[in-house]
């Protein structure tokens, strides 16, 4: 049994004055980690946290963030990071839902959020304030693998973000998968630059920390910040999401840093263009890429394609490669029966990493967990050696820059804003995002003469700026329909993926 103490308990046994964590000039060695984390805790009980009480994060990467992340639940507390990208409205659903009554941010604009909890504490001023002036806790005390670890907060088909229930053992069994299907070493260097609230960005924290080695955070991504990070730290190893690796070539070709020492060049999110991955390849010669499928439900992992630099023009450079260890994947008809090699189902994945269920939504975890597989909503097969291709997607859900927009969430504004009589949103190809989301309206007669601009901006009000419409088509005759009353989006969404072989990009 192991609980998110246990990969630091190890660093502080095998390397007490190694550097644990880097941000910007400072650094944190694994004592000083052990030492901050027990009083953080110290700090929040001091305050009245206790045991299962839910903790919401707010904030760019940091080490302060990182020591959240174990801290919080290493003192029986569950963490809840929240989205940075995320619109007021949606932050503060994600804040009452979960219950937090402390918030630790640093924003500085909080309007209602700073009404809904208890206590705010500022980062870096109040975090570190706390720590002066608080006693130190005991971390992993009465630790219970099964016990919730953290409340992740992602899209909702009915318009409401879903609170992903992660336990201990879900994060510490993805962590052995991650090492096992990428070998690492207390030597790495690695860089945290996509956003820890992302899975993409926590994927590697907990085993980076078992090993002993050390991380360097980037508080927001920018391309030119990441490879001059690289080459001053010799950095190894990172991950971030397919945008991140195209901006990242672009400025190493344009300004080339001495990036000799990257050896693993990771991404994750949505599938990556094979033109960017030609482009990456290209500006870091000597770099693995390693592409890794999965989702918030499964903690995130769930496949890996290891040297996908050696695939550019090998068909499997569309897969996602092959399940971890430690985990099932498997293509099934709905009615659960697996089916064979070749033949297009719902992906499912199975195994230990796989979610305790959605917070407080019963209903929807019902529809998503039968007999402990979890049905992802992605549609694709598997060739004769386990490589998974995806083909499409089962539920509405557009994957725009590694974030999951879900269709519904789009429509929902666009239906609050007066002019509109009908409204359908999809993903389309989109060369740097992978996906955009685009929409369809049919207006109300009395507003036929309705500007699309108008209804952008409308939804920029009500939704994180990477869920807003790119484009919106104003079309006056009704929406496409099937026989029950269903909006037939794939007919919709046909134009535009006309010459792509696949509806995901």
């Amino acid at each position: 049994m192991h609980t998110l103490i246990d990969p630091l308990k190890r660093a502080l046994q095998i390397g007490p004055k190694e550097t644990a964590l880097i941000h910007d000039d400072i650094e944190i060695t694994y004592e000083d980690m052990w030492r901050r984390c027990s009083l953080l805790v110290g700090g929040l009980q001091a305050m009245g946290a206790q045991k299962g009480d839910r903790i919401a994060l707010l904030a760019n990467n940091s080490h302060q963030y990182i020591e959240t992340y174990v801290g919080v639940p290493s003192g029986g507390m569950v963490i809840v990071p929240l989205n940075t990208r995320h619109a007021m409205p949606e932050l503060v659903y994600a804040l009452k839902d979960s219950g937090a009554k402390i918030l630790l941010t640093d924003r500085t604009e909080l309007g209602e959020l700073a009404e809904i909890v208890d206590h705010v504490i500022t980062m870096p001023g109040d975090y570190e304030a706390l720590l002066d002036n608080a006693g130190e806790a005991v971390l992993g005390e009465e630790g219970d693998e099964n016990a919730l670890a953290g409340l992740f907060y992602t899209g909702g088909t009915t318009g409401a973000s879903k609170g992903v229930m992660l336990t201990h053992r879900n994060l510490i069994s993805n962590t052995y998968n991650w090492l096992a299907a990428v070998p690492q070493s207390s030597e790495d260097r690695s860089l945290v630059m996509a956003p820890l609230f992302h899975a993409a960005g926590s994927n590697g924290v907990l085993g980076a920390i078992w090993l002993g080695a050390c991380q360097i955070t980037l508080g927001a991504f920018d391309a030119k910040a990441a490879l001059d990070l690289i080459e001053k730290h010799k950095v190894n190893m990172t991950l971030g999401v397919p945008t991140m690796l195209a901006a990242m070539a672009d400025e190493q070709h344009t300004n080339p840093r001495n990036v000799d020492t990257l050896e693993i060049l990771s991404h994750g999110g949505s599938p990556i263009a094979t033109e960017v991955l030609r482009r990456t390849s290209s500006a870091f010669p000597r770099t693995q890429i390693v592409e890794v499928y999965g989702g918030t439900e499964t903690s995130p992992l769930a496949t890996v394609l290891r040297h996908e630099e050696k695939l550019i023009d090998d068909p499997r450079a569309r897969s996602c490669g092959r399940s971890v260890i430690g985990s099932y994947v498997s293509i099934r008809e709905t009615d659960g029966s697996e089916l064979p090699t070749g033949t297009v189902g719902e992906v499912v994945v199975a195994g230990t990493n796989v979610m305790k269920g959605y917070w407080n939504k019963e209903e929807q975890t019902a529809a998503v967990l039968k007999n402990g597989r979890y049905w992802t909503g992605d549609l694709g097969y598997m060739d004769e050696a386990g490589y998974l291709f995806l083909v499409d997607r089962s539920k509405d859900m557009i994957v725009s820059g590694g974030e999951n927009v879900y269709s519904t969430e789009i429509e929902e504004v666009l239906y609050k804003h007066p002019a509109v009589l009908e409204a359908a949103a999809f993903g389309v190809p989109d060369e740097k995002w992978g996906e955009a989301v685009h929409a369809v309206v049919v207006p109300r007669p009395e507003h036929s003469d309705i500007d699309p601009s108008e209804i952008i901006d409308f939804c920029r009000e009500h939704i994180a700026g990477y869920k807003v419409p790119k484009g919106i088509d104003i079309q006056h005759e009704p929406l496409p329909k099937s026989g029950p009353g269903k909006v037939l989006k794939r007919e919709l969404r046909a134009p535009y993926w006309e010459n792509t072989d696949r509806s995901v990009n």
